[in-house]
């Protein structure tokens, strides 16, 4: 990972290692796919940017569903919004994540789409935070593993602002 300091983050990985991974996983995610429909669920608010470039390389139709978790104050998980009602009966689910830690949410949210009778459900996050993971949970396709407590850019914010940087830095002090 790049350890460049600019101002006051640390860059951890680029935009340029971040687009050639989203394309080596969009290549892994189409062959298994391979003559299927994938009906692309993405959590946001965080995973909207890793999701569009996701989806621009996919070779497949791709059909866009949004979901959004509603935490407390502790962090945890006291709802989901799904944006419209998710319809998967049938279907082939690719569950998309920027960061998956816990896994608590992930795993309600694909036991919760099984359970709405999906045919099947991946997932694909683009940061592995495996230290932090209280549940069994392995994704099915990940971008790079990560220990740093928290990443911003790319679609991730500090909570709102930095959403916008190609890139995903942490403080420079972390």
């Amino acid at each position: 990972m790049n350890e460049r300091r600019d101002g006051n983050y640390r860059v951890v990985l680029t935009a340029e290692q971040i687009h050639r991974r989203v394309q080596e996983l969009a290549r892994q995610i189409s062959q298994d796919f391979r003559g299927k429909t994938i009906h692309a669920v993405c959590v946001l608010e965080n995973g909207f940017v890793f999701m569009a470039d996701l989806i621009r390389e996919l070779q497949a139709e791709v059909i866009c569903h949004f979901i959004r978790p509603d935490f407390n104050e502790e962090g945890n998980t006291t709802r989901i919004f799904y944006s419209p009602e998710l319809e998967v009966t049938g279907v082939d689910v690719l569950l998309i994540e920027t960061v998956l830690e816990t896994g608590v949410t992930a795993e309600f949210l694909m036991r919760n789409v099984l359970a709405r009778g999906a045919a099947s459900v991946r997932m694909v996050t683009l940061l592995d935070r495996q230290a932090a993971r209280r549940v069994l949970l392995q994704p099915e396709y990940f971008g790079f593993l990560v220990d740093e407590p928290y990443v911003f850019g790319y679609g991730l914010g500090v909570p709102h602002r930095g959403r916008n940087l190609p890139f995903l830095a942490t403080a420079a002090g972390e």
